[in-house]
């Protein structure tokens, strides 16, 4: 019988998946416990959570929120990072933050229950901010409506683009689609942790 604290381990990580607008999976081998750190702030600033998780519970908490396809990517040292408000603000924050450490890896992300390649969480990146959106959306609303119809068209042709490839994904069956029957039972071994993943755990 599962114990506990497990079955609330992963009750946990689901209500996050599921309370998250995306999830962004990464590689965290060989980063320091200062750099997580520094990681875990610029993500706290862009609206996210990042959290090291045990694979084998992260594996069920999936299955049990309906997502699938995700098995592959949840091995060896990975943490999520679970952006509450806004996707693209997430993958922007990663992105810098890979620039500067080789050794952090982005794995992949679920959006709107699409599994998304690191190549296209580069691209969300590339989407400007809801802030600087929103002030264009204001400042055409004072526009004349022709210019205003050009601004609108400017600041949306970027995320027209990126979401328009994932609906064609999607509609073509490259994306993998949520559901199906996971397997419920509790594994009795854990994956062992890394000294990095505990100590940044531990802060």
């Amino acid at each position: 019988m599962p114990r506990p604290e497990k079955v609330q381990a992963v009750a946990d990580i689901k209500e996050s998946l599921e309370g998250s607008e995306a999830v962004f999976l990464t590689e965290y081998r060989g980063l320091t416990v200062k750099a997580v750190q520094e990681l875990r702030a610029s993500l706290r600033a862009s609206g996210a959570e990042y959290k090291v998780v045990k694979m084998t519970l992260a594996r069920l908490a999936a299955g049990d929120a309906g997502i699938t396809g995700l098995d592959e990517h949840l091995l060896g040292p990975t943490a999520l990072a679970f952006a509450k408000s806004d996707p693209v603000a997430t993958a922007k924050a990663l992105k810098d933050f890979a620039k500067t450490h080789e050794v952090f890896v982005m794995k992949a992300a679920v959006l709107s229950g699409n599994i998304l390649s690191p190549e296209e969480v580069s691209r969300l990146a590339e989407i400007e901010p809801r802030e600087i959106l929103l002030a264009r959306i204001a400042g055409a609303a004072k526009a004349p409506l022709a210019q205003a119809a050009g601004l609108f068209a400017s600041f949306n042709r970027n995320a027209a683009s990126m979401f328009q490839q994932l609906l064609d994904k999607k509609e073509s069956g490259d994306f993998a689609s949520a559901g199906g029957d996971q397997d419920a039972t509790l594994p009795a071994e854990e994956p062992v942790e890394t000294d990095t993943a505990a100590k940044a755990e531990e802060e």
